[in-house]
């Protein structure tokens, strides 16, 4: 739980940092400029784990969860850089672990299955959205790892519904269905659309606004 006594100066910093690296990193991709993206993505992915650290998430299980999730965000954010089939297949197996991983934290919150349950229709409406608009694109060899991210995406939905009820709830849910949105820019562009410089103008502010409000909520919980 948030100090109520900790100065605004611990968690501006690392908040300013990313408002900054993330204008800079989508700037940088929309013109295509390499060396920026390799130098404000690490810095962007970065923030969102200085803020978790702000907000003493390692001293509660919830937030040394939701701290091993973000490292692992932060090392897909690091392998997706290259723009290769083997990155992006490394790069998903670590966003992979950082679901699951989000999923265990929400886990250590107490539960409420109402809540699980109201998550279950929209869940399934993305789930098969997905799978239609994007399997058919999906070369052979890749489609089970595919599958397999879109499901443990889903999973992941569910848990934060049954956080519902918790101070913390709209933050993990608000910053869960974000991340998960944000991950249709990143399909579209590997699989639908590749030469589209838009997934990344809204993709990438998204995904880090989600990843930033996932890590405040260890303030809350």
């Amino acid at each position: 739980m948030l100090n109520d006594s900790l100065p605004l100066a611990t968690i501006v910093p690392p908040i300013l940092l990313s408002c900054i690296a993330v204008v800079a990193l989508v700037i940088s991709d929309f013109r295509d400029v390499r060396a920026g993206r390799y130098l404000f993505k690490p810095l962007a992915a970065l923030a969102f784990v200085w803020l978790a650290l702000s907000l003493d998430a390692q001293s509660t299980t919830y937030g040394q969860w939701l701290l091993a999730a973000l490292v692992f965000c932060l090392l897909g954010d690091l392998l997706l850089m290259p723009d290769s089939e083997r990155s992006f297949l490394a790069g998903l197996a670590a966003f992979l672990c950082g679901h699951l991983l989000f999923a265990v934290a929400f886990f250590q919150l107490p539960g409420n299955p109402l809540g699980m349950t109201v998550s279950t229709l929209p869940v399934l409406v993305l789930l098969i959205g997905v799978w239609r608009w994007l399997i058919p694109h999906v070369n052979r060899e890749m489609k089970l790892p595919v599958i397999l991210y879109i499901l443990v995406i889903s999973a992941m939905l569910l848990c934060a519904g049954l956080t519902a009820g918790q101070p913390a709830a709209y933050l993990i849910i608000i910053g869960a269905w974000g991340f998960a949105c944000s991950d249709l820019a990143v399909a579209r562009r590997q699989f639908i659309l590749p030469a589209s410089r838009m997934n990344g103008v809204w993709g990438t502010p998204l995904y880090f606004v989600s990843q930033m409000v996932l890590a405040y909520s260890v303030a809350l919980a």
